[in-house]
């Protein structure tokens, strides 16, 4: 059996202690590939020490994730751009719009979030979205920004199953994490309406935890209690689960 993280966050200060610890017990678990999101410039250097760590497991995307777009947010996304100039990377993400913690910023936001998606379509790579408190917002730009070239992952999803459908219609995997574990989620209410051939798993370590952990540290091992949970909602095992969704992983970031 072969797990997929498609979003977690390795590189975090969070693992500073025991980092090669958390990916023993990973991989321990069969858990043995991680997709890296990046935040903004400040990670970048972590980002890269994490994957000349780990090499046969890590895989880098590069972004600027919304709530660091702030009135330097050109300058990052220059740095973006050079990245991508540099080396090779395996998506444009996390980028997108955030309006839990400043409405302010919509506007650049917006603008940051359509310039990120139009390089991806330069490079000819996915996009993985973050969308806080803004799903009509996040419509209205993948609707302006609307094409074959489009595609991606919507990381983190806990909208409902209209929602959920409208992301799908603009080449959208689901990214399931912790949430579908909690009894207040929602999505667990209406995950198996979904074909399976839509969903990713991840864990967005180290965050959102999923029970039995939830406020605690997450960390990629946690995946199995999404997969379980998913598992249990489809009606199918989790050898199943793994393999359909390591094959989407694979059918999104082309590796």
């Amino acid at each position: 059996m072969i797990v997929t993280d498609t979003h977690t966050h390795l590189y975090s200060d969070a693992f500073d202690e025991d980092r090669k610890g958390m990916m023993a017990r990973a991989i321990e678990a069969n858990v043995t590939r991680f997709f890296i999101p990046a935040i903004d410039s400040t990670y970048t250097k972590a980002m890269l020490q994490l994957e000349a760590d780990f090499p046969d497991h890590v895989y880098l995307m590069t972004g600027l994730h919304p709530t660091s777009v702030k009135e330097n947010y050109k300058a990052e996304l220059n740095h973006v751009e050079d990245q991508l100039s540099q080396r090779k990377f395996i998506a444009i993400g996390e980028i997108g719009i955030d309006l839990y913690w400043d409405k302010s910023t919509l506007q650049i936001q917006k603008d940051a979030f359509k310039h990120q998606i139009r390089l991806a379509k330069q490079y000819q790579l996915p996009i993985v979205i973050h969308c806080r408190d803004a799903f009509d917002e996040i419509f209205e730009v993948l609707e302006t920004e609307k094409s074959e070239d489009l595609f991606g992952i919507f990381h983190c999803f806990t909208g409902d199953l209209e929602q959920a459908k409208r992301a799908i219609s603009f080449n959208m995997k689901l990214g399931i994490g912790g949430v579908v574990t909690f009894k207040n989620g929602g999505i667990d209410k209406f995950l198996n309406q979904i074909d399976l051939r839509h969903i990713v798993l991840e864990t967005d370590s180290p965050y959102l935890a999923p029970t039995p952990f939830r406020g605690k540290r997450n960390e990629s091992a946690y995946i199995i209690n999404v997969l379980e949970k998913v598992s249990e909602l489809y009606g199918l095992s989790e050898e199943k689960i793994a393999e359909i969704t390591t094959e989407n992983s694979k059918a999104i970031f082309k590796v």
